[in-house]
C-alpha cells in the first residue's frame, strides 16, 4: 500500500479562494474557515469531510479505501 498524500488544496465554493493545507492523519476536519471571505466550509452530504468536498484530493482514509477514520 503506497503512503497517503497529505497535502491538498481547498477551494473555497463562495469566492474561489484556494489555499494549500496538510491533512491530518488521525481525524476528519468537519470544519473549515476560508482565509479570504470567512465562509465555514462543511462537507456536503455524503462526504466525510472538507477535504472530500473541496479539497484537490481526497483524506487519506479515503485514499487507503478504509473508509473515514476509521
Amino acid at each position: 500500500m503506497t503512503a497517503p498524500v497529505l497535502e491538498s488544496v481547498l477551494t473555497c465554493p463562495h469566492c474561489g479562494f484556494a489555499k494549500q493545507e496538510t491533512m491530518p492523519t488521525d481525524a476528519c476536519l468537519f470544519y473549515y474557515e476560508c482565509s479570504n471571505c470567512k465562509a465555514l466550509l462543511r462537507p456536503k452530504p455524503g462526504d466525510c469531510c472538507v477535504f472530500c468536498s473541496f479539497g484537490s484530493v481526497k483524506c487519506p482514509p479515503i485514499q487507503q479505501q478504509r473508509g473515514c477514520c476509521g
